[in-house]
């Protein structure tokens, strides 16, 4: 019953913006492939991906495959080759597709407060005697992995930009040798503090303000120390040998979802709001500290 209801809304949906697409020519694409990333339930994604197929075939006027690949490198390998046209990708993916000269940004995750971007947190216990991120000095400190944005790259650069971090990079120079851990994700590296491990933790801000990674009784034994970014959020990439015509209709389709009676599915699919960004801009942070943790890493 709730399956039958959900494909009537969607297609009700789909047949309110039909008129209006049909007004203006269809992209020059016999069929536009959009790439999901798989990090839901394989039921649920079903549900959405006909959803979204079906919106965006009455946007474009052309038919929609909405393809759930194992990987982003799988993403970036069809934008390579012509055979998927968008992708969403994190930030960290879409800096390695630009990089490969692959795909370009054509819209970016917008948060309730307007912003295209969120923070890295350093977080202490609440007792902890430390004021900011130079008190620790000497001291032991989890990063949530190697390769993650906020909890591990952003952290980095900014200990950089405050002239903590000489010029070989390497986070042991500010910490001390043996002071440094590395965690499989974010509670990994709060449960190190919680433990009494490490003295802070570099994590994701959503890591201490939401109820997501951490129990209630958890973060009330914690606080931020101190926050630095901006990390850039996630993006929708177009492949860059798509003309610009294709690219601008692409765009406008999209953002279509931010329309009344959209934005239940927009929210399933890609958490925010979307919005036109300068991709140069968005990534140049990530491109920064992405250097820096290939240098300290290097060590």
């Amino acid at each position: 019953m709730i399956r039958r209801l959900f494909l009537f809304t969607l297609c009700a949906l789909a047949a309110a913006v039909t008129i209006q697409a049909r007004a203006e020519a269809p992209v020059s694409l016999a069929k536009v492939v959009v790439a999901l990333k798989p990090d839901k339930n394989p039921d649920l994604m079903q549900q959405e991906k006909q959803a979204l197929e079906a919106f965006l075939s009455a946007q474009l006027g052309r038919p929609v495959e909405t393809i759930v690949p194992l990987s982003a490198a799988v993403i970036l390998e069809g934008m390579a080759n012509g055979t998927i046209d968008l992708g969403y990708l994190s930030a960290t993916d879409m800096l390695n597709a630009r990089d490969k000269g692959v795909a370009a940004v054509l819209l970016a995750g917008e948060f309730p407060d307007g912003k295209t971007s969120y923070e890295s947190y350093w977080v202490v216990k609440r007792d902890a005697p430390y004021q900011s991120i130079a008190d620790l000095r000497g001291r032991p400190v989890a990063f949530a992995s190697k390769t993650s944005t906020s909890g591990f790259v952003l952290p980095l650069l900014d200990l950089s930009r405050r002239g903590l971090l000489d010029a070989s990079a390497n986070p042991e120079a500010f910490f001390g040798r043996g002071n440094i851990f590395y965690g499989v994700g974010y509670v990994s590296a709060i449960e190190r503090v919680l433990a009494g491990e490490a003295e802070a933790a570099a994590v994701s801000y959503y890591v201490l303000d939401l109820d997501k990674h951490l129990s209630a009784a958890q973060r009330a034994q914690l606080r931020r120390l101190q926050a630095q970014g901006p990390v850039p959020s996630h993006v929708i990439a177009v492949r860059s040998s798509l003309a610009a015509d294709d690219v601008e209709k692409l765009r406008a389709a999209l953002l279509a979802l931010n329309a009344p009676g959209a934005t239940e599915l927009r929210d399933k699919l890609f958490t925010t709001k979307l919005a036109p960004v300068d991709g140069a801009a968005h990534l140049a942070p990530l491109a920064e500290g992405i250097a820096l943790a290939r240098k300290a890493l290097r060590q």
